[in-house]
C-alpha cells in the first residue's frame, strides 16, 4: 500500500492539540462508532460493542454474587407515571422524547429517559410483605434524552447504552450501606478493569438526582481537563413509594412505606478509556477489556511464506486456548500497514514473526501501551504474555492515577479555581454546599461545577467556601464536565 494511502487512514490530530477532533477521529477510524442519520444518535460497531459485552460479562458476573437479578420493562412509559413522582417529572421534563399520538382519546407515551416509574408501578404489585424485601432487580436497556443536539460518540449523545439497577429494602439503613456498596463495585470496575482511576464520593446539592436524599457518584479528570461522571448511585427518598402505592406489612403488622435506590453506569465508559488511555496513535486499551489480547503479524518474503505462515498458525492455535488472539495473515498489506492498523485499534500485545525469528526459535512482542519490544524464546512465549499483560493493565492504571494527581490543584480562592481548571486541571477546593452558591459559581466562570464531594475527607479546621465566604461544610473537585 502506499505511504500516503497509509497515512490517511491514520489519526490525523494530536491530542495534545485538538483533543475534540482527535477523539472523534480515534471512534471512527478503530471502528469503535459511527454517526447516524438521526441528528444527535450514534451507531456502536462491532468492535466497540465488543467492549460494551466486556463490561456486561464483568458486571452481571457482580450482579449474581450480590443477588440481583436481571429483567426487562418496557420502553415507553405513560405520561401519568411522570406526573405521579412531581420533582422526578420536573427534573427530566427538558429531557423526555413524546411518542406520538395516534387518537386523542388516547394517553401520551414518553421514550424511557430512565425506568424509575415504569419499575416501580410493577413494584406496587409485586411487593406486599416484608418478606418480600430486598428486591433486588437491574435492567440493561438503551436510553433516550433529548436535549443533546450535537453527538460526542460515546459520550454525549441521545440515545444510549446503560445498566440501571433498582432495589427496595425496609430500612434507610439498608438502602444507604447498598447505595456505597454499589458506588464501591463501580470503582472497582472502572479501575481494576478499564484502568480509569476515580475519586469516589457525593455529589452537591444541586447535582444530586431528582428525588433522591442524596446521590453517590464515581468522577475521573479526563485528559483534556473535563470532568467525566462515570457512574452513580442514588438513595431515592421515599416519594417514588408513595406516589406508587409501594407499601407492606412491616414485621409489626403495619403497612410501611419502604427505602429505594438506583443506580446505573452507561456507554460513555468506552469514551472514558478512549480519552483517558488512547495516544497518537489511536487506541489503548487495557488488557482486561480488550477484544483481542494479542495480534500475531507474519512477516515474509515469497519464498519462505509458506515456512512462516505455517509456524504462524501453529502459534496461533496454541495462544487461542488461552487469549483472544488474531492472526492477520492478510498478503495485500505490508507489515508496516499491519502494524499501524492493530495500534490504532489498540491491541495490547503485537506477536511478530519471521523466517529469522523461526530459526532462532523466539518471536518478537511488542507492547501497545509504551512501544518497547522483546525478543522472547518460544519456550517461554505464554507465560511472558501473561506477564506482559498483567503489567500493562496495571501500568495503564498507575499513569492515569498520576495524571490525576499531578492534575489536581488546591484552590482558595475563585480565581485560584478558575485559574486552575482554565489550565486543564480539576480544583479542589472548599465548599458550603449551597444551591444558590453553586448556580452562581456556574454562571460567573463559565459552566465550572462542583463534580463530587470525596468521601474520605479528614477533619480540618472550620474554613470558608472558595465561592461566597460562608462556612464551608466539606471539600469538593471543581471542574467544568461533559
Amino acid at each position: 500500500m502506499a505511504k500516503e494511502e497509509t497515512k490517511s487512514i491514520g489519526i490525523t490530530a494530536k491530542k495534545s492539540e485538538d483533543a475534540p477532533e482527535w477523539y472523534s477521529q480515534v471512534c471512527l477510524k478503530a471502528e469503535l462508532a459511527d454517526y447516524s442519520p438521526i441528528k444527535g444518535c450514534m451507531v456502536i460497531r462491532p468492535y466497540g460493542y465488543a467492549i460494551w459485552q466486556k463490561i456486561q460479562d464483568y458486571f452481571n458476573t457482580r450482579l449474581k454474587n450480590l443477588e440481583v437479578q436481571n429483567a426487562y420493562f418496557p420502553l415507553f412509559i405513560p405520561e401519568s407515571f411522570f406526573i405521579k413522582e412531581a420533582e422526578h417529572a420536573e427534573g427530566f421534563a427538558p429531557e423526555v422524547a413524546w411518542v406520538e399520538r395516534k387518537s386523542e382519546s388516547e394517553e401520551r407515551f414518553a421514550v424511557r429517559p430512565t425506568s424509575e416509574t415504569i419499575m416501580y408501578d410493577a413494584y406496587s404489585r409485586w411487593i406486599r410483605s416484608w418478606r418480600d424485601l430486598p428486591l433486588r432487580v437491574n435492567q440493561w436497556c438503551n436510553i433516550v434524552r433529548w436535549e443533546v443536539k450535537d453527538v460526542k460518540l460515546f459520550i454525549r449523545s441521545r440515545e444510549f447504552l446503560w445498566q440501571e439497577g433498582h432495589c427496595v429494602y425496609e430500612t434507610a439503613e439498608e438502602r444507604d450501606k447498598e447505595v456505597f456498596m454499589i458506588l464501591d463495585e463501580y470503582k472497582k470496575l472502572a479501575e481494576d478493569i478499564l484502568a480509569v482511576p476515580v475519586i469516589k464520593g457525593k455529589k452537591s446539592p444541586d447535582e444530586t438526582f431528582p428525588g433522591a436524599d442524596f446521590s453517590t457518584t464515581i468522577e475521573s479528570l479526563m485528559p483534556d481537563g473535563k470532568a467525566l461522571q462515570m457512574g452513580t448511585s442514588h438513595a431515592l427518598n421515599q416519594g417514588f413509594a408513595k406516589a406508587f402505592n409501594i407499601s407492606f406489612l412491616g414485621r409489626n403488622e403495619k403497612t410501611i412505606y419502604p427505602f429505594q435506590n438506583s443506580w446505573g453506569v452507561s456507554t460513555r465508559l468506552i469514551g472514558a478509556i478512549v480519552m483517558m488511555h488512547g495516544d497518537d496513535n489511536g487506541l489503548v486499551l487495557p488488557p482486561l477489556i480488550a477484544p483481542i489480547h494479542i495480534v500475531i503479524v507474519p512477516i515474509y518474503f515469497d519464498k519462505n511464506k509458506e515456512k512462516v505462515l505455517e509456524e504462524a498458525e501453529k502459534i496461533y492455535s496454541k495462544l487461542s486456548k488461552n487469549f483472544s488472539v488474531k492472526l492477520d495473515d492478510r498478503s495485500e498489506y505490508s507489515p508496516g500497514y499491519k502494524f499501524n492498523h492493530w495500534e490504532m485499534k489498540g491491541v495490547p500485545l503485537r506477536l511478530e514473526l519471521g523466517p529469522k525469528d523461526i530459526d532462532a526459535k523466539q518471536i518478537v512482542l511488542v507492547r501497545r501501551d509504551t512501544g518497547a519490544k522483546e525478543a522472547v524464546p518460544m519456550a517461554e512465549m505464554e507465560s511472558k504474555i501473561n506477564t506482559l499483560l498483567s503489567e500493562i493493565q496495571k501500568d495503564l492504571l498507575a499513569k492515569g492515577k498520576k495524571f490525576i494527581e499531578t492534575h489536581t490543584i488546591n484552590a482558595k480562592t475563585t480565581e485560584e479555581l478558575k485559574d486552575a481548571v482554565s489550565k486543564g486541571n480539576w480544583a479542589l477546593a472548599d465548599f458550603c454546599g449551597i444551591k444558590e452558591c453553586e448556580a452562581k459559581l456556574k454562571e460567573e466562570t463559565g459552566g465550572i461545577t462542583a463534580r463530587v464531594i470525596p468521601l474520605d475527607q479528614k477533619e480540618s479546621k472550620p474554613s470558608k467556601c472558595v465561592h461566597c465566604g460562608k462556612e464551608a461544610k466539606y471539600k469538593s473537585y471543581f471542574a467544568r464536565a461533559y
